[in-house]
């Protein structure tokens, strides 16, 4: 499959992405319109997120930089092969003391 790489057809994209979470988690909290029901999707859908940006980030970061993944099956993938063909990554570099701000 070729990257996409039409800024319209991105942004195309991300509008569907985005209806169609909206449709679905409107979808699903009318079917229990409780607030604790309210508050379980939003928390599953915040976990979700952060779990799928720290796959990559990490993957990205300190596994193999070199590698690049096209989506989440593609990663688990590489990741149970990875473990059966080569040993395990070195350890990741040491950070120095000094903070510094890093984009979110």
């Amino acid at each position: 499959m070729r990257d996409l790489t039409s800024h319209r057809s991105m942004k195309i994209k991300a509008a569907l992405f985005a209806g169609i979470g909206l449709f679905s988690g409107w979808f699903l909290w009318m079917s229990i319109p409780t607030f604790k029901s309210l508050v379980l999707l939003v928390l599953c859908v915040w976990a979700f997120c952060r779990l799928y940006y720290f796959a990559f980030y990490v993957i990205e970061k300190y596994i193999d930089p070199a590698f690049k993944f096209s989506g989440v099956f593609d990663a688990v993938r590489y990741l149970l092969m990875k473990g059966r063909n080569q040993p395990p990554p070195a350890a990741p570099p040491a950070r120095s003391a000094r903070k510094t701000m890093q984009p979110h």
